[in-house]
């Protein structure tokens, strides 16, 4: 199966997570104000597992989480992608994202997530997008909606958790 990411936009490019990328991306999810709306922030040995998890969805979806970089220097900005994830008993495909710190606020997260979504739709041929996210993840929520998304519904996550979804039909 291909991995191809999405194209690049007008700011960023997308490649396939590699091991290459665990400092990136230790340091990433590891960061506690990244990871706030998460039972807590990863360590090294759980960014390595996140990594292989993506590497594993490459292979067996076509799709996963890409990392993201800046097309004018080459920087580091966080990840975007596409997921399998389970809601209320039904498998969904989720476009998530998550940016480092000092890239949030810039608009990154909904210019990915627009380019995430229209290759799941393109590409990749998916017909229903969702976005899962905490209930205090502001942010979070309103690039969703910038993508298109709506709110649908409260539920919990597979841990219990308190989320909202937000979906939109693509086809």
């Amino acid at each position: 199966m291909t991995a191809d990411p999405p194209p690049a936009t007008g700011r960023l490019t997308f490649a396939e997570m590699t091991v290459d990328d665990l400092d990136d991306m230790a340091a990433l999810l590891g960061d506690p104000v990244v990871m706030r709306y998460y039972p807590r922030p990863k360590i090294r040995a759980e960014a390595l597992d996140w990594i292989r998890w993506n590497e594993g969805l490459y292979r067996g979806h076509g799709f996963g989480l890409w990392v993201l970089r800046s097309r004018a220097t080459g920087e580091f900005v966080g990840d975007c992608g596409l997921t399998p994830q389970p809601v209320d008993g039904v498998m969904e495909v989720e476009v998530g994202y998550h940016l480092r710190t000092g890239m949030q606020g810039r608009g990154f997260a909904t210019e990915a997530a627009a380019a995430c979504r229209d290759h799941a739709r393109d590409r990749l041929g998916v017909d229903r997008l969702v976005a899962i996210i905490h209930p205090d993840n502001t942010p979070s929520q309103r690039v969703a909606e910038r993508i298109g998304l709506s709110f649908e519904r409260a539920t919990t996550s597979e841990s219990g958790d308190p989320v909202h979804v937000y979906a939109a039909r693509l086809a």
